[in-house]
């Protein structure tokens, strides 16, 4: 079996442009492919993650990744998927959240002469200028056929800027750049990007002359997709200093039953005759298929050892053992409402209130129903059945 093929029974594969020309040229290593990355946070999360798996799935295979930072891009800001114009961020702290992603890239990705690149679309889209731009590229693009796409459609109603509408001509000069530059003959991107890919084949077709190609990834947890990467406190991170290794553990572990295989298929580098003998166990067995999971790619972001942590932490919150995380809080009273807000499990009084009321918070093995109950050195609360931090007072 041939990458490509394997990319298609992992089901990562959404739609191509030239199925037999991409078979060819990913299965016999000769793949120059880019995916680009917007630094709209200073860490990557979740769902730039299957991304990543794709580009290291491709690299491992013989083929060239070059790593595309949105330094210029992101001043502008992708409307997919989005119902509003995203925050302007400045010079600054897009710099910031490009080298951020750097650091993080270097784990997935292996960097170096003959191998993988990353570049900055800052170094020439800030360059361009307009005039020229309008001629040389504008001329490519009919705005018929750019309102005909998603992307665009979805914020017709209530309103797009003519910032976001140029955010199509600069991703497809990015694809005519880099195939100029760097040999770039392919593009990956999530299948909400499908529209600007085919917009960038087109203007390196017209422009150069030359064959590109662009094949769209199956979004992770397609009935989920726009929760991606989202839990009831924030994004889930790449970054252990914003996600630490357990919460990013208990977030795999704790997916939706439907979803578990779908996650190992597309993220895990288990090989798909083990994945296949793991579709044929009993469902009495799906919480043994959700800690293989979690502890696979809490290994692959975290490594080994955070990730054997992460794996016993989680066994002693549902065990009763000793090895969970701990949260040192400092309170006046050291009552349940207090300690749940200092210790980050709630973010307010009002929310720790509503979260006893509906029962969802244990101190211990009891089920707190005082919104007074003490707390004691010592003690676990548990929120829910995803959260259990020890608490430490003083």
């Amino acid at each position: 079996m041939g990458i490509y093929e394997e990319l298609k029974a992992r089901g990562l594969i959404a739609q191509v442009t030239d199925e037999a020309e991409i078979r060819e040229l990913i299965n016999n290593g000769g793949a120059r492919f880019y995916i680009g990355f917007d630094p709209t946070a200073d860490s990557l999360h979740v769902g730039h993650f299957m991304a990543l798996c794709l580009m290291k799935r491709l690299q491992m295979a013989g083929n060239k990744p070059v790593v595309l930072v949105g330094g210029g891009t992101g001043h502008i800001g992708d409307p997919s998927g989005r119902t509003d114009m995203r925050t302007m961020m400045t010079d600054e702290v897009i710099e910031h959240n490009c080298q951020c992603f750097k650091k993080q890239m270097e784990r997935f990705i292996e960097f170096g002469e003959d191998k993988a690149v990353m570049v900055n679309n800052a170094d020439w889209l800030l360059k361009l200028n307009y005039v020229q731009l309008l001629r040389d590229v504008g001329a490519c693009f009919t705005v018929n056929n750019m309102l005909r796409a998603e992307c665009y459609k979805q914020r017709m109603e209530k309103g797009l800027s003519f910032l976001e509408f140029n955010y199509m001509i600069m991703q497809a000069y990015d694809f005519w750049y880099l195939s100029e530059h760097y040999g770039c003959n392919m593009q990956f991107g999530g299948d909400d990007q499908w529209s600007n890919m085919l917009a960038g084949t087109e203007l390196i077709r017209k422009k150069s002359g030359k064959d590109a190609y662009a094949m769209t990834i199956t979004l992770l947890l397609n009935s989920e997709g726009k929760k991606m990467g989202k839990t009831a406190k924030g994004a889930v991170w790449l970054d252990e200093n914003k996600t630490p290794p357990y919460d990013f553990y208990q977030y795999w572990r704790n997916v939706d039953d439907a979803d578990v295989m779908k996650c190992i298929k597309m993220l895990t580098f288990i090989p798909l005759n083990e994945i296949e003998d793991m579709e044929g166990w009993d469902v009495s067995r799906i919480n043994e298929k959700k800690e293989i999971l979690a502890y696979e790619l809490t290994k692959l972001v975290h490594g080994v050892e955070k990730a054997d942590a992460a794996k016993a932490q989680a066994k002693a919150a549902f065990g009763g053992g000793e090895n969970l995380p701990e949260k040192h809080v400092s309170v006046e009273s050291a009552t349940i409402i207090p300690v749940l807000v200092a210790a980050g499990i709630c973010s307010s009084n009002g929310e720790a209130r509503r979260l006893i009321a509906q029962g969802g918070v244990s101190l211990n093995s009891d089920k707190v129903t005082d919104i007074n109950a003490p707390v004691k050195d010592g003690d676990v609360i548990h929120k829910g059945k995803k959260v259990h931090v020890r608490i430490k007072l003083g």
